[in-house]
């Protein structure tokens, strides 16, 4: 189950369990739209992996699986993103 953390991890912005703007990749790194498409380039900064859109968890399904409440700090080691985009972002995302 997803734990829909609650911020994104370059630029610290809040994204509730219903922002349409949260983007994950395959290991639930979690970056507002802006952060993952355009400052990161569509290369997460953890895992080299791609984005995809977070599911939105219905309201009915929150009471009984709360989001995380738990906090990863903002930041980007630019120096390791700088290796993983020379690496990673001439090639698609499925096949990396």
């Amino acid at each position: 189950m997803l734990a829909l953390r609650p911020s994104c991890e370059c630029c610290g912005k809040a994204l509730l369990p219903d922002a349409r703007d949260a983007m994950i990749c395959s290991f639930e790194c979690t970056f507002c739209e802006a952060c993952a498409l355009s400052r990161l380039s569509n290369v997460c900064p953890n895992c080299g992996g791609g984005f995809q859109p977070r599911p939105i968890r219905p309201k009915a399904m929150l009471e009984r699986r709360p989001a995380s409440t738990d906090m990863h700090p903002a930041g980007v080691n630019e120096q390791q993103h700088r290796t993983f985009l020379d690496r990673y972002s001439t090639i698609e995302p499925s096949e990396r």
